[in-house]
Protein backbone atom coordinates (compact mmCIF):
# COMPACT_ATOMS: atom_id res chain seq x y z
CA UNK A 1 0.00 0.00 0.00
CA UNK A 2 1.48 2.97 -0.88
CA UNK A 3 1.73 5.53 1.81
CA UNK A 4 3.91 8.75 -0.09
CA UNK A 5 5.21 9.35 -3.72
CA UNK A 6 8.03 11.55 -4.08
CA UNK A 7 7.78 12.83 -7.92
CA UNK A 8 10.68 14.61 -9.82
CA UNK A 9 11.80 15.91 -6.64
CA UNK A 10 14.92 18.48 -6.54
CA UNK A 11 16.49 20.92 -3.99
CA UNK A 12 19.18 23.29 -4.97
CA UNK A 13 20.38 25.66 -1.75
CA UNK A 14 24.31 27.04 -2.66
CA UNK A 15 24.24 24.08 -5.19
CA UNK A 16 22.29 21.60 -6.27
CA UNK A 17 21.47 18.52 -3.74
CA UNK A 18 19.70 16.36 -5.49
CA UNK A 19 17.28 16.24 -8.65
CA UNK A 20 14.54 14.39 -10.54
CA UNK A 21 14.15 11.98 -7.53
CA UNK A 22 11.51 9.80 -7.56
CA UNK A 23 10.48 7.45 -4.25
CA UNK A 24 7.37 5.58 -3.56
CA UNK A 25 7.45 4.63 0.28
CA UNK A 26 5.14 1.89 0.96
CA UNK A 27 3.70 0.24 4.08
CA UNK A 28 6.72 -2.04 5.98
CA UNK A 29 9.16 -0.14 4.06
CA UNK A 30 12.25 0.63 6.25
CA UNK A 31 14.40 2.69 3.48
CA UNK A 32 18.22 3.13 4.94
CA UNK A 33 19.30 7.00 2.66
CA UNK A 34 23.02 7.53 2.39
CA UNK A 35 24.99 9.98 0.94
CA UNK A 36 28.28 12.10 1.84
CA UNK A 37 28.05 14.78 4.26
CA UNK A 38 26.28 17.96 3.29
CA UNK A 39 24.59 16.07 0.10
CA UNK A 40 21.24 16.66 1.03
CA UNK A 41 19.91 13.71 4.21
CA UNK A 42 18.50 15.57 6.18
CA UNK A 43 17.04 18.53 3.62
CA UNK A 44 14.94 15.41 1.93
CA UNK A 45 13.52 14.34 5.27
CA UNK A 46 12.67 17.79 6.20
CA UNK A 47 11.03 18.21 2.95
CA UNK A 48 9.13 14.51 3.83
CA UNK A 49 8.21 16.57 7.20
CA UNK A 50 6.73 19.30 5.41
CA UNK A 51 9.15 21.43 7.01
CA UNK A 52 11.13 22.34 4.09
CA UNK A 53 9.81 23.13 0.16
CA UNK A 54 11.53 21.94 -2.67
CA UNK A 55 12.33 23.72 -5.40
CA UNK A 56 11.19 21.34 -7.85
CA UNK A 57 8.45 18.18 -7.68
CA UNK A 58 5.66 17.28 -5.87
CA UNK A 59 5.13 14.82 -2.49
CA UNK A 60 2.22 13.52 -2.23
CA UNK A 61 0.86 11.88 0.89
CA UNK A 62 -2.09 9.31 1.99
CA UNK A 63 -5.27 10.78 3.54
CA UNK A 64 -4.71 11.86 6.91
CA UNK A 65 -0.69 10.02 7.38
CA UNK A 66 1.01 11.54 10.23
CA UNK A 67 4.70 11.93 10.04
CA UNK A 68 6.77 11.59 12.69
CA UNK A 69 10.52 13.30 12.44
CA UNK A 70 13.34 12.58 14.85
CA UNK A 71 15.98 15.19 14.18
CA UNK A 72 19.57 15.44 14.91
CA UNK A 73 19.74 18.59 17.52
CA UNK A 74 17.60 18.96 20.44
CA UNK A 75 15.68 22.37 20.41
CA UNK A 76 17.67 24.74 22.57
CA UNK A 77 14.05 25.50 24.41
CA UNK A 78 13.77 21.53 25.64
CA UNK A 79 17.15 21.58 27.11
CA UNK A 80 15.94 22.71 30.84
CA UNK A 81 13.07 20.22 30.54
CA UNK A 82 13.37 17.00 32.52
CA UNK A 83 13.63 13.76 29.63
CA UNK A 84 9.87 13.31 31.47
CA UNK A 85 8.43 16.61 30.80
CA UNK A 86 10.12 17.18 27.14
CA UNK A 87 8.34 13.96 26.42
CA UNK A 88 5.49 14.89 27.82
CA UNK A 89 5.00 18.63 26.05
CA UNK A 90 4.92 16.37 22.66
CA UNK A 91 1.37 15.53 23.64
CA UNK A 92 -1.08 18.06 22.23
CA UNK A 93 -2.37 20.08 25.34
CA UNK A 94 -5.69 18.47 26.29
CA UNK A 95 -3.90 15.30 26.04
CA UNK A 96 -0.98 15.98 28.81
CA UNK A 97 -3.20 15.55 31.74
CA UNK A 98 -5.39 12.70 31.04
CA UNK A 99 -3.18 10.85 28.67
CA UNK A 100 0.33 11.22 30.76
CA UNK A 101 0.59 6.78 30.42
CA UNK A 102 1.48 7.29 26.75
CA UNK A 103 4.79 9.11 28.18
CA UNK A 104 5.15 6.18 30.78
CA UNK A 105 4.92 3.63 27.74
CA UNK A 106 6.99 5.34 25.24
CA UNK A 107 9.96 5.36 27.80
CA UNK A 108 9.34 1.50 28.74
CA UNK A 109 9.91 0.77 25.27
CA UNK A 110 13.08 2.53 25.30
CA UNK A 111 14.17 1.25 28.71
CA UNK A 112 14.67 4.42 30.11
CA UNK A 113 15.89 4.24 33.68
CA UNK A 114 13.53 6.30 36.46
CA UNK A 115 16.31 8.41 37.63
CA UNK A 116 17.21 9.24 34.23
CA UNK A 117 13.57 10.63 33.75
CA UNK A 118 13.66 13.72 36.21
CA UNK A 119 17.08 14.73 34.99
CA UNK A 120 17.15 17.93 32.68
CA UNK A 121 17.90 17.55 29.50
CA UNK A 122 20.87 19.55 29.65
CA UNK A 123 22.27 17.63 32.12
CA UNK A 124 22.28 14.11 29.42
CA UNK A 125 25.13 13.36 27.70
CA UNK A 126 24.40 12.92 23.67
CA UNK A 127 23.49 9.95 23.39
CA UNK A 128 20.26 9.87 25.80
CA UNK A 129 19.34 13.92 24.45
CA UNK A 130 18.86 11.36 21.09
CA UNK A 131 16.41 8.76 22.83
CA UNK A 132 14.49 12.07 24.12
CA UNK A 133 13.84 13.09 20.84
CA UNK A 134 12.91 9.73 19.48
CA UNK A 135 10.82 9.16 22.75
CA UNK A 136 9.15 12.68 21.97
CA UNK A 137 8.19 11.48 18.39
CA UNK A 138 7.06 7.55 19.13
CA UNK A 139 4.51 9.41 22.06
CA UNK A 140 2.60 11.10 19.46
CA UNK A 141 1.75 7.59 17.67
CA UNK A 142 2.73 8.45 14.20
CA UNK A 143 1.93 6.61 11.12
CA UNK A 144 5.88 6.89 9.44
CA UNK A 145 8.88 7.47 11.31
CA UNK A 146 12.02 9.63 9.99
CA UNK A 147 15.02 9.26 11.89
CA UNK A 148 18.09 11.54 11.29
CA UNK A 149 21.45 9.74 12.94
CA UNK A 150 19.60 7.93 15.34
CA UNK A 151 22.74 6.35 16.48
CA UNK A 152 25.06 9.57 17.30
CA UNK A 153 26.14 9.60 20.46
CA UNK A 154 25.16 6.27 20.96
CA UNK A 155 27.37 3.69 22.67
CA UNK A 156 27.35 -0.12 21.07
CA UNK A 157 24.74 -1.39 23.80
CA UNK A 158 22.23 1.79 23.14
CA UNK A 159 22.80 1.11 19.13
CA UNK A 160 21.81 -2.80 19.98
CA UNK A 161 18.64 -1.80 21.67
CA UNK A 162 18.02 0.72 18.86
CA UNK A 163 18.11 -1.76 16.37
CA UNK A 164 16.27 -4.22 18.46
CA UNK A 165 13.41 -1.52 19.28
CA UNK A 166 12.94 -0.91 15.26
CA UNK A 167 12.59 -4.24 14.51
CA UNK A 168 9.66 -4.97 17.11
CA UNK A 169 7.98 -1.84 15.55
CA UNK A 170 4.50 -3.15 14.07
CA UNK A 171 6.03 -4.42 10.23
CA UNK A 172 3.60 -2.22 7.94
CA UNK A 173 5.20 0.86 9.94
CA UNK A 174 7.44 2.36 7.40
CA UNK A 175 10.50 4.14 9.03
CA UNK A 176 13.26 6.41 6.94
CA UNK A 177 16.45 6.24 8.19
CA UNK A 178 19.38 8.67 7.43
CA UNK A 179 22.74 6.91 8.80
CA UNK A 180 26.47 6.58 8.10
CA UNK A 181 26.26 3.51 10.32
CA UNK A 182 26.62 0.57 7.77
CA UNK A 183 25.74 -1.94 10.08
CA UNK A 184 22.98 0.01 11.70
CA UNK A 185 21.46 0.22 8.32
CA UNK A 186 22.09 -3.51 7.74
CA UNK A 187 20.19 -4.30 10.61
CA UNK A 188 17.13 -2.35 10.08
CA UNK A 189 16.37 -1.82 6.64
CA UNK A 190 15.41 -3.88 3.55
CA UNK A 191 15.71 -1.01 1.07
CA UNK A 192 18.64 1.60 0.22
CA UNK A 193 18.35 4.97 -1.75
CA UNK A 194 21.63 6.39 -2.60
CA UNK A 195 20.91 10.09 -2.67
CA UNK A 196 23.00 11.83 -5.68
CA UNK A 197 22.73 15.35 -7.13
CA UNK A 198 21.70 13.29 -10.48
CA UNK A 199 20.44 10.31 -10.68
CA UNK A 200 19.97 8.71 -6.99
CA UNK A 201 19.12 5.00 -7.01
CA UNK A 202 17.19 2.79 -5.43
CA UNK A 203 17.76 -0.59 -4.26
CA UNK A 204 15.76 -3.32 -3.12
CA UNK A 205 18.16 -4.37 -0.20
CA UNK A 206 19.71 -3.75 2.71
CA UNK A 207 23.08 -0.91 2.37
CA UNK A 208 25.99 -3.92 2.07
CA UNK A 209 23.85 -5.77 -1.08
CA UNK A 210 22.53 -2.79 -2.24
CA UNK A 211 26.21 -1.09 -1.99
CA UNK A 212 27.27 -3.89 -4.27
CA UNK A 213 24.96 -3.52 -7.27
CA UNK A 214 25.93 0.07 -6.78
CA UNK A 215 29.49 -0.38 -7.67
CA UNK A 216 28.99 -2.98 -10.67
CA UNK A 217 26.57 -0.40 -11.85
CA UNK A 218 29.41 2.98 -10.97
CA UNK A 219 31.96 0.41 -12.99
CA UNK A 220 29.70 0.25 -16.03
CA UNK A 221 28.96 3.71 -15.80
CA UNK A 222 32.35 4.57 -15.41
CA UNK A 223 33.71 2.52 -18.82
CA UNK A 224 31.16 3.87 -21.13
CA UNK A 225 32.01 7.46 -19.81
CA UNK A 226 35.42 6.82 -20.73
CA UNK A 227 34.73 5.31 -23.64
CA UNK A 228 32.48 8.60 -24.62
CA UNK A 229 35.25 10.94 -23.58
CA UNK A 230 37.94 8.92 -26.25
CA UNK A 231 35.36 8.95 -29.08
CA UNK A 232 34.67 12.54 -28.40
CA UNK A 233 38.64 13.24 -28.68
CA UNK A 234 38.95 11.34 -31.98
CA UNK A 235 35.71 13.09 -33.40
CA UNK A 236 37.65 16.40 -32.42
CA UNK A 237 41.17 15.42 -33.78
CA UNK A 238 38.81 14.34 -37.37
CA UNK A 239 37.38 17.64 -37.24
CA UNK A 240 40.46 19.71 -36.87
CA UNK A 241 41.84 17.59 -39.75
CA UNK A 242 38.61 18.08 -41.90
CA UNK A 243 38.74 22.08 -41.00
CA UNK A 244 42.30 22.38 -42.25
CA UNK A 245 41.55 20.59 -45.33
CA UNK A 246 38.67 22.58 -45.79
CA UNK A 247 39.99 25.67 -45.19
CA UNK A 248 42.63 25.30 -47.60
CA UNK A 249 40.40 23.84 -50.78
CA UNK A 250 37.50 26.51 -49.47
CA UNK A 251 35.26 23.03 -49.28
CA UNK A 252 31.40 23.91 -47.98
CA UNK A 253 30.96 20.99 -47.56
CA UNK A 254 34.04 20.00 -45.51
CA UNK A 255 32.98 22.80 -43.58
CA UNK A 256 29.75 21.74 -43.03
CA UNK A 257 31.05 17.96 -41.66
CA UNK A 258 33.30 19.42 -39.20
CA UNK A 259 30.37 21.18 -37.76
CA UNK A 260 28.35 17.79 -37.13
CA UNK A 261 31.74 16.38 -36.12
CA UNK A 262 32.13 18.73 -32.90
CA UNK A 263 28.36 19.01 -32.86
CA UNK A 264 28.36 15.16 -32.29
CA UNK A 265 31.81 15.70 -29.82
CA UNK A 266 29.69 18.25 -27.73
CA UNK A 267 27.03 16.27 -26.98
CA UNK A 268 28.93 13.03 -25.82
CA UNK A 269 31.24 15.65 -23.59
CA UNK A 270 27.90 17.00 -22.23
CA UNK A 271 26.29 14.08 -21.34
CA UNK A 272 25.88 13.59 -17.50
CA UNK A 273 29.35 12.36 -15.43
CA UNK A 274 29.07 9.40 -13.75
CA UNK A 275 27.66 9.89 -10.31
CA UNK A 276 30.52 8.10 -8.43
CA UNK A 277 32.62 10.65 -9.80
CA UNK A 278 30.78 13.56 -8.06
CA UNK A 279 33.30 15.74 -5.91
CA UNK A 280 33.80 14.16 -3.14
CA UNK A 281 33.35 15.35 0.74
CA UNK A 282 37.20 15.63 0.70
CA UNK A 283 40.00 13.44 0.49
CA UNK A 284 41.51 11.65 3.44
CA UNK A 285 44.74 10.56 3.67
CA UNK A 286 47.07 9.38 6.42
CA UNK A 287 51.02 9.06 6.50
CA UNK A 288 53.19 6.11 8.43
CA UNK A 289 56.71 7.79 8.80
CA UNK A 290 57.65 4.01 10.11
CA UNK A 291 60.24 3.21 12.77
CA UNK A 292 62.88 0.33 12.82
CA UNK A 293 61.70 -0.54 16.34
CA UNK A 294 59.33 -4.12 16.39
CA UNK A 295 57.68 -3.48 20.50
CA UNK A 296 56.17 -0.05 20.20
CA UNK A 297 54.51 -0.30 23.88
CA UNK A 298 54.92 -2.22 26.46
CA UNK A 299 52.50 -2.11 29.23
CA UNK A 300 53.71 -3.66 32.57
CA UNK A 301 50.42 -4.46 34.63
CA UNK A 302 49.05 -0.52 34.42
CA UNK A 303 46.43 0.30 36.74
CA UNK A 304 43.75 2.08 34.68
CA UNK A 305 42.19 4.00 37.51
CA UNK A 306 39.29 6.73 37.83
CA UNK A 307 40.64 10.52 38.62
CA UNK A 308 39.58 9.67 42.40
CA UNK A 309 41.96 6.74 42.48
CA UNK A 310 39.40 4.00 41.59
CA UNK A 311 40.45 1.10 39.94
CA UNK A 312 38.94 -0.02 36.40
CA UNK A 313 40.59 -2.72 35.26
CA UNK A 314 44.61 -3.18 35.11
CA UNK A 315 46.15 -4.23 32.23
CA UNK A 316 48.51 -7.47 32.85
CA UNK A 317 51.67 -8.04 30.67
CA UNK A 318 50.79 -6.67 27.10
CA UNK A 319 52.80 -5.50 23.78
CA UNK A 320 52.01 -3.26 21.09
CA UNK A 321 53.86 -3.93 18.12
CA UNK A 322 54.59 -2.70 14.97
CA UNK A 323 51.58 -3.28 12.24
CA UNK A 324 49.01 -4.25 15.21
CA UNK A 325 45.99 -2.45 15.12
CA UNK A 326 44.69 -2.84 18.31
CA UNK A 327 40.72 -2.32 18.72
CA UNK A 328 39.80 -1.42 22.42
CA UNK A 329 36.43 -2.88 23.57
CA UNK A 330 34.51 -2.67 26.32
CA UNK A 331 31.08 -1.26 28.06
CA UNK A 332 30.82 2.19 28.70
CA UNK A 333 32.43 3.28 31.59
CA UNK A 334 34.87 0.36 31.43
CA UNK A 335 38.39 2.89 30.78
CA UNK A 336 38.58 2.53 27.68
CA UNK A 337 39.61 6.62 27.10
CA UNK A 338 41.62 6.86 30.52
CA UNK A 339 44.15 3.49 28.97
CA UNK A 340 44.19 5.98 25.73
CA UNK A 341 44.99 8.97 27.97
CA UNK A 342 47.76 6.93 29.52
CA UNK A 343 49.50 5.88 26.02
CA UNK A 344 48.95 9.23 25.03
CA UNK A 345 50.99 10.74 28.30
CA UNK A 346 53.46 7.72 28.36
CA UNK A 347 54.19 8.81 24.33
CA UNK A 348 54.47 12.17 25.13
CA UNK A 349 57.61 11.25 27.82
CA UNK A 350 59.19 8.21 26.12
CA UNK A 351 62.01 8.24 27.71
CA UNK A 352 60.64 7.42 31.50
CA UNK A 353 57.86 4.96 32.08
CA UNK A 354 54.33 6.47 32.98
CA UNK A 355 52.04 4.39 35.25
CA UNK A 356 53.32 0.86 34.13
CA UNK A 357 53.55 2.37 30.38
CA UNK A 358 56.82 2.19 28.28
CA UNK A 359 57.07 3.66 24.67
CA UNK A 360 59.72 3.71 22.60
CA UNK A 361 61.48 7.07 21.60
CA UNK A 362 61.13 6.82 18.18
CA UNK A 363 57.41 7.01 18.76
CA UNK A 364 55.74 9.73 16.93
CA UNK A 365 51.98 9.96 17.77
CA UNK A 366 48.97 10.83 15.85
CA UNK A 367 46.25 11.33 18.04
CA UNK A 368 42.42 12.14 17.54
CA UNK A 369 39.72 12.03 19.88
CA UNK A 370 35.87 11.93 19.49
CA UNK A 371 35.29 15.25 20.43
CA UNK A 372 37.64 16.60 17.86
CA UNK A 373 39.31 18.74 20.87
CA UNK A 374 42.55 19.25 19.08
CA UNK A 375 41.25 22.06 16.68
CA UNK A 376 41.18 25.32 18.02
CA UNK A 377 37.13 26.83 17.39
CA UNK A 378 38.02 30.26 17.43
CA UNK A 379 41.20 30.05 14.76
CA UNK A 380 40.24 29.64 11.05
CA UNK A 381 41.39 26.09 9.31
CA UNK A 382 43.81 28.43 6.93
CA UNK A 383 45.09 30.10 10.02
CA UNK A 384 45.92 26.77 11.89
CA UNK A 385 47.57 24.78 8.98
CA UNK A 386 49.95 27.57 8.43
CA UNK A 387 50.84 28.00 11.84
CA UNK A 388 50.75 24.30 13.32
CA UNK A 389 52.55 22.82 10.37
CA UNK A 390 55.53 24.00 8.24
CA UNK A 391 53.30 25.02 5.33
CA UNK A 392 53.34 28.00 3.17
CA UNK A 393 49.91 29.81 2.10
CA UNK A 394 49.69 28.13 -1.35
CA UNK A 395 50.68 24.57 0.08
CA UNK A 396 47.92 25.50 2.85
CA UNK A 397 45.66 26.24 0.40
CA UNK A 398 45.68 23.17 -1.92
CA UNK A 399 45.82 20.88 1.51
CA UNK A 400 42.47 22.42 2.95
CA UNK A 401 40.71 22.12 -0.86
CA UNK A 402 42.12 18.45 -0.94
CA UNK A 403 40.12 17.94 2.13
CA UNK A 404 36.95 19.50 1.43
CA UNK A 405 37.35 23.03 2.79
CA UNK A 406 36.64 25.80 -0.06
CA UNK A 407 38.27 28.98 -0.04
CA UNK A 408 35.31 30.44 1.83
CA UNK A 409 35.13 27.79 4.19
CA UNK A 410 39.00 27.76 5.05
CA UNK A 411 38.81 31.62 6.20
CA UNK A 412 35.79 30.74 9.21
CA UNK A 413 36.53 29.85 12.42
CA UNK A 414 36.44 26.01 12.94
CA UNK A 415 33.66 26.41 14.94
CA UNK A 416 31.09 26.76 12.13
CA UNK A 417 32.24 24.35 10.33
CA UNK A 418 30.01 21.14 10.20
CA UNK A 419 31.04 17.94 12.08
CA UNK A 420 32.15 16.23 8.78
CA UNK A 421 34.43 19.03 7.85
CA UNK A 422 36.45 19.37 11.05
CA UNK A 423 36.70 15.52 11.08
CA UNK A 424 38.11 15.77 7.90
CA UNK A 425 40.05 18.90 8.98
CA UNK A 426 41.51 16.70 11.87
CA UNK A 427 42.26 14.19 9.38
CA UNK A 428 44.75 16.29 7.77
CA UNK A 429 46.21 17.49 10.83
CA UNK A 430 47.11 13.74 11.89
CA UNK A 431 48.27 13.53 7.81
CA UNK A 432 50.99 16.44 8.36
CA UNK A 433 52.26 15.21 12.07
CA UNK A 434 53.57 12.27 10.01
CA UNK A 435 53.31 9.87 12.63
CA UNK A 436 54.17 6.57 13.06
CA UNK A 437 51.90 5.26 15.62
CA UNK A 438 48.06 6.61 16.06
CA UNK A 439 45.75 6.41 19.12
CA UNK A 440 42.44 7.55 17.61
CA UNK A 441 39.12 7.70 20.15
CA UNK A 442 35.90 7.15 17.81
CA UNK A 443 37.69 8.70 14.58
CA UNK A 444 34.27 7.76 12.61
CA UNK A 445 31.88 9.87 14.98
CA UNK A 446 32.07 12.29 12.34
CA UNK A 447 32.53 10.93 8.76
CA UNK A 448 30.25 9.66 6.48
CA UNK A 449 30.27 6.24 4.82
CA UNK A 450 32.92 7.24 2.27
CA UNK A 451 34.99 9.09 4.76
CA UNK A 452 34.70 5.92 6.63
CA UNK A 453 36.47 3.72 4.17
CA UNK A 454 38.57 6.04 3.22
CA UNK A 455 39.72 6.18 6.23
CA UNK A 456 40.09 2.24 6.31
CA UNK A 457 41.82 1.87 3.31
CA UNK A 458 44.58 4.47 4.51
CA UNK A 459 45.16 2.51 8.07
CA UNK A 460 45.38 -1.07 6.25
CA UNK A 461 47.68 0.40 2.94
CA UNK A 462 50.13 2.57 4.78
CA UNK A 463 49.94 -0.49 7.27
CA UNK A 464 49.88 1.97 10.26
CA UNK A 465 50.17 0.71 13.41
CA UNK A 466 47.35 2.39 15.95
CA UNK A 467 44.98 1.67 19.05
CA UNK A 468 41.66 2.89 18.37
CA UNK A 469 37.82 3.05 20.45
CA UNK A 470 34.95 2.41 18.31
CA UNK A 471 31.63 1.62 18.23
CA UNK A 472 31.01 1.59 14.54
CA UNK A 473 30.76 -2.39 13.86
CA UNK A 474 31.79 -2.31 10.03
CA UNK A 475 34.90 0.14 11.40
CA UNK A 476 36.11 -2.31 13.42
CA UNK A 477 35.83 -5.35 11.53
CA UNK A 478 37.31 -3.88 8.54
CA UNK A 479 40.96 -2.33 10.33
CA UNK A 480 41.55 -4.67 13.93
CA UNK A 481 43.79 -7.55 13.42
CA UNK A 482 44.05 -7.56 17.31
CA UNK A 483 41.25 -7.30 20.01
CA UNK A 484 41.77 -6.26 23.59
CA UNK A 485 38.46 -6.47 25.97
CA UNK A 486 37.91 -5.04 29.12
CA UNK A 487 36.57 -7.91 31.14
CA UNK A 488 36.00 -7.64 35.29
CA UNK A 489 38.98 -5.54 36.05
CA UNK A 490 41.20 -7.21 33.86
CA UNK A 491 42.45 -6.69 30.13
CA UNK A 492 42.18 -10.24 27.99
CA UNK A 493 42.90 -10.49 24.09
CA UNK A 494 40.16 -11.87 21.78
CA UNK A 495 40.32 -13.56 18.67
CA UNK A 496 37.92 -11.07 17.26
CA UNK A 497 34.81 -8.46 18.00
CA UNK A 498 31.49 -10.54 17.44
CA UNK A 499 31.22 -12.49 20.75
CA UNK A 500 31.15 -9.02 22.24
CA UNK A 501 29.32 -7.72 19.68
CA UNK A 502 26.38 -10.29 20.20
CA UNK A 503 26.76 -9.82 24.02
CA UNK A 504 26.43 -6.03 24.31
CA UNK A 505 23.11 -6.93 21.98
CA UNK A 506 24.82 -4.71 18.53
CA UNK A 507 25.90 -7.91 16.31
CA UNK A 508 24.46 -6.65 13.47
CA UNK A 509 25.31 -8.05 9.66
CA UNK A 510 28.48 -10.04 9.70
Amino acid sequence: MSLLNIRSLGVTLSSRLFSDLNLTVNAGDRIGLVAANGRGKSTLLRCIASQLEPTDGVITKSRGLTIGYVEQNVPQALLDHTFYDAVLAALPAEQQSSESWRVDVALESLDVPEAMRQRTLSQLSGGWQRLAMLARIWVTEPDMLLLDEPTNHLDLARIGQLEQWLNALPRDLPVIISSHDRAFLDATTNRTLFLRPERSQMFPLPYSRARVALDEGDASDGRRYQRDMKAAQQLRQQAAKLNNIGVNSGSDLLVVKTKQLKQRADRLEGATRPAHLERSAGAIRLANRGTHAKVLVTLEDAAVTTPDGTLLFRTGRQFICQGDRIVLLGANGAGKTRLVAMLRRAIGKADVSQDGIKATPSLVLGYGDQALADLSEGETPMHSIVHRFDVGDLRARSLLAGAGLSVEMQARPIGQLSGGQKARLGMLFLRLAEPNFYLLDEPTNHLDIDGQEALESELLDHKASCLLVSHDRSFVRAVGNRFWLIDRKTLVELDGPEAFFAAMGGAGAP
